[in-house]
């Protein structure tokens, strides 16, 4: 059985992997000129640091397998994510903890008073608030809203946050401890040579063709037995129902001769400054010692035809459009739709790697059982 694999990321090397284990032989095909999709790392020819070229990444996760399973392929090595936010002229630490809220405030509470402080400062008239910045004055009062998350968010998604589902930030947390790691999860930390190293060793099996440089056509589809699709939903429809929302990111790259902010992710909360964050990538590698340093500025904006899909937007619109892709997926042959774009959802590395390995195990098995290979072994919707 000859399969193709569309997009050289973490969702297409890993069910790549799994396949050919099990006996298969692949090919693998991106139009990038490089692996690993948006976690691609590279050297900086100048200062010699490991640099995020689509923005940062820390891999973060709870899954013990998914942890063993990337630490097979390169060593990783600790790494915290302190994030930091500048609001007001003041630099405080994200997210909210007790620090944040007795330097915000000009205050010395213990946790039990905090907690009973931020409570009185919460709007409560609402119940069940339906709305990002409902949730936000329920969560934590207008001021800590406003300084946080009003300005940020308006950056980020280009609208304001009362048209935007509360579900968004019912994932942030609030901590009334003095805690600061940005994660809360049991495995942290970084590839010590890099993501597109780590894919390129999941990739590494005669078995596996990668083709880079190489566009997909769906008549490439005739040649294979089955493809798994990590592209854009739309785009493999030829967006014959539109083009489904994202937001994307611009870069503005610069070097500076030392430590430029001494942290690796610096957000800026205030609507006037035009970017969300600014982060000085040497800091990602903190194991590492460079004298210099490549710092990218942030900037979001709609997603345009020739962009980068960053962000899947997923309101109202999307949900009806994406409802018609879904129905146009499952009524094509030999061919599932994997990962972020193929499924239309914002995905961290260690879910779409879970995903993958339950995919390509889902194949395996219905391919023993001679049942038919769903276009989706993770639903969109």
């Amino acid at each position: 059985m000859k399969v193709l694999i569309v997009g050289a990321g973490f969702s297409g090397a890993v069910i790549a992997r799994e396949l050919v284990e099990a006996g298969y032989r692949v090919t693998v095909i991106d139009r990038r000129p490089h692996l690993a999709g948006n976690c691609h790392t590279e050297r900086d020819v100048d200062t010699g640091v490991m640099v995020h070229v689509y923005g940062p990444h820390i891999f973060h996760t709870d899954d013990e397998e998914v942890w063993a399973y990337v630490n097979r392929f390169s060593s990783f090595q600790p790494y915290v994510n302190r994030v930091k936010t500048t609001v007001g002229g003041r630099v405080y630490s994200l997210p909210i903890n007790l620090h944040t809220i007795n330097q915000f405030f000009g205050t010395t509470l213990r946790p039990d008073e905090a907690r009973e402080f931020i409570e009185s400062q919460a709007v409560t008239g609402n119940a069940n608030p339906r709305t990002f910045e409902e949730q936000g004055l329920r969560f934590v009062g207008p001021r800590l809203y406003k300084a946080f998350f009003h300005g940020y968010t308006k950056k980020q998604w280009g609208c304001h946050p009362s048209e935007l589902p509360a579900s968004i930030l019912k994932r942030l947390p609030v901590r009334f401890n003095y805690n600061d790691n940005y994660f809360f999860h049991r495995f942290q930390g970084m590839p010590e040579q890099g993501y597109t190293a780590l894919v390129a060793g999941i990739l590494d099996h005669p078995n596996i063709e990668v083709r880079l440089n190489t566009s997909f056509q769906r008549a490439m589809a005739a040649d294979y037995d089955h493809v798994f699709y990590s592209g854009p939903l739309d785009g493999y429809f030829d967006y014959s129902e539109g083009r489904l929302g994202y937001r994307t990111l611009d870069f503005e790259r610069f070097t500076y001769d030392g430590d430029y902010q001494g942290c690796a992710v610096m957000n800026y909360g205030d609507e006037s400054v035009p970017y969300t964050r600014i982060t000085e990538h040497k800091h990602f590698s903190p194991w590492e010692q460079h004298r210099g340093s490549v710092c990218y500025r942030e900037y979001s904006r709609a997603c345009g035809p020739d962009d980068i899909p960053y962000y899947p937007i997923r309101l109202v619109d999307e949900k009806a459009m994406l409802a018609r892709y879904v129905d146009k997926a499952k009524g094509a042959r030999g061919v599932t739709f994997v990962g972020r774009l193929g499924t239309y959802r914002y995905l961290d590395m260690d879910v779409t790697i879970r995903e993958a390995l339950d995919t390509a195990r889902g194949f395996l098995d219905a391919r023993r059982g001679d049942q038919p290979i769903p276009a989706f072994f993770n639903e969109p919707m």
